[in-house]
């Protein structure tokens, strides 16, 4: 494992199942059981890691590694169960509530793919959960190319015969281990004469410095920002989870109008959304912020596919105590385009690959240790990863809608996947069972948190075109919220196993 996946890998916890997830919706009729495995036994030889587990080495001498699995049985990764018919949404959201999130067993190959039959209009789904410690959401995207066809009459490949390499010995593994911890260092001082070239113009070392200055300043000003308190803190073992969309059109409309990119119009609507989770606390103070770290994809185009993370992170002060949705977008553009300018004042890929020199047992110790501390710091992840504007194909059926489901932990209560398909853009979040009941208040307020930027966009534009007041009927939107609040509803990831 890279040093950011062995990171992931040693993070999970008890309370802290580290996978990534989706819930894929599709159009009847169901296929069966027996032609969904045959479907992933064709392609499994395309992504070997799925039939590898991980070991950990004597020690923590090193970092685990992937091997072979000896017994690997695709029927126990593959799950088949159903809702009552007809399904409605709240049954198929409490279902994938309490699959996504159990943990996965660590002795076996990390993933598991859940066909769901019963839904309303003769629909189907799939849960797919897939640890961090394979996968960062642009590789997951990748392997959507395993299962998913761009016409619904593609051919399907013949399962191949597999046979699993013998695992290493403990005395192979620490040679292993003590030989790439010398070489590593030895190939990053070879490299190091050529990345010290690209600094040798003094104008390249006045941008960079003068970049990377502003940097450390406006993480001092983040320190001393006041944050939201009750989005940080002890994380129990069940979750709530809501999903809610958009329009692809809607986000394309707010860009043209102000400016900015996709995401900073998403996350925009997204500090809508905390804005009124905070209000219905009686927490909306004057300056108050929801801090978000929001991963950044460093996977180059040959990486594509590539079964590991290549990923880095910024943080974003979500401005929630701002009422206009105008002044929320420009906040977040203005954060966002900084740290574009800082990502290209150095290699970002340079950040994960220190993790590589960190000592194994230094970096599970660490790991642990900043999982449990008590840190006021961060509120919440948002992770955005675009997805096909193409319908896609499983088994001839075609996919109405995708929503994510990203992982939290380290006091972090509140995470929030984005995925766009076709015309739609979902936000799939993730609770704590126990610190988020509202989690329904926070769904909706991403719908709101969009419809005020749209009606900021049109009346832009009305001003623009000089017909003073923007004319264009507003759809009505459906939310889909998360479970219901009643507490005596079922823990999401109860212990007891769906079948």
């Amino acid at each position: 494992m890279s040093g950011t996946d062995a990171g992931f890998y040693y993070a999970e916890g008890e309370n802290t199942p580290m996978h990534v997830g989706s819930v894929a919706v599709f159009e009847g009729p169901a296929p069966s059981y027996g032609d969904v495995v045959r479907l992933l036994l064709g392609k499994l030889s395309e992504v070997p890691r799925y039939r590898q587990r991980p070991v950990r080495m004597p020690m923590n001498l090193g970092r685990p590694l992937w091997v072979d699995d000896p017994h690997f049985q695709i029927l126990y990764h593959i799950r088949h169960t159903a809702v009552p018919k007809p399904g409605s949404e709240e049954q198929v959201r409490n279902l994938a509530g309490r699959v996504l999130g159990q943990r996965l067993d660590l002795s076996k190959p990390l993933w598991e793919l859940w066909l769901v039959e019963g839904l309303a209009d003769g629909r189907w789904a799939m849960i797919n959960k897939v640890h961090h410690a394979m996968v960062d959401g642009v590789a997951g995207t990748d392997l959507m190319q395993l299962i998913f066809d761009l016409t619904p009459d593609a051919r399907q490949p013949e399962p191949k015969a597999w046979v699993p390499r013998r695992p290493p010995s403990a005395a192979s593994m620490v040679f292993e281990t003590v030989a790439d911890a010398v070489a590593w260092p030895m190939r990053q001082a070879l490299a190091a004469p050529s990345a010290i070239a690209g600094l040798r113009s003094p104008q390249n070392l006045l941008r960079r410095g003068g970049v990377l200055g502003g940097a450390m300043l406006a993480a001092g000003r983040q320190m001393l920002t006041p944050v939201a308190p009750t989005l940080n803190g002890a994380i129990g073992p069940h979750r709530r989870w809501a999903w809610t969309q958009t329009t692809v059109e809607d986000v394309r409309r707010v860009r043209k109008a102000f400016g900015g990119s996709m995401n900073d119009v998403v996350l925009a609507a997204i500090t809508g959304g905390f804005r009124d989770l905070l209000a219905a606390r009686g927490q909306l103070a004057p300056g108050r912020v929801v801090r978000t770290m929001v991963p950044v994809s460093i996977r180059r185009q040959a990486e594509r596919g590539a079964l590991n993370n290549q990923v880095s992170a910024v943080f974003v002060d979500l401005p929630v105590s701002e009422p206009k949705a105008k002044a929320r977008l420009d906040s977040v553009r203005a954060q966002m385009d900084a740290h574009k300018r800082t990502l290209s004042a150095y290699d970002p890929r340079s950040v994960p690959g220190l993790v590589d020199l960190v000592p194994a047992g230094l970096l599970a110790a660490g790991v642990r240790t900043l999982l449990r501390a008590d840190q006021p710091w961060l509120q919440a992840i948002t992770t955005n990863v675009p997805g096909p504007p193409v319908p896609l194909y499983v088994l001839g059926r075609r996919m109405e809608s995708l929503y994510a489901y990203v992982p939290i932990g380290g006091g972090v209560r509140t995470s929030i996947g984005i995925f766009s398909y076709r015309d739609t853009i979902s936000f799939g979040i993730n609770v704590d069972f126990d610190a988020v009941p509202e989690v329904d208040v926070l769904a909706d307020g991403i719908c709101r948190g969009m419809e005020d930027l749209v009606k900021a966009a049109e009346r832009a534009d009305a001003v623009a075109d000089g017909s003073g007041s923007p004319n264009r009927q507003r759809p009505v939107r459906k939310t889909r919220s998360g479970p219901p609040r009643t507490r005596s509803s079922a823990p999401l990831n109860s212990s007891k196993p769906t079948r």
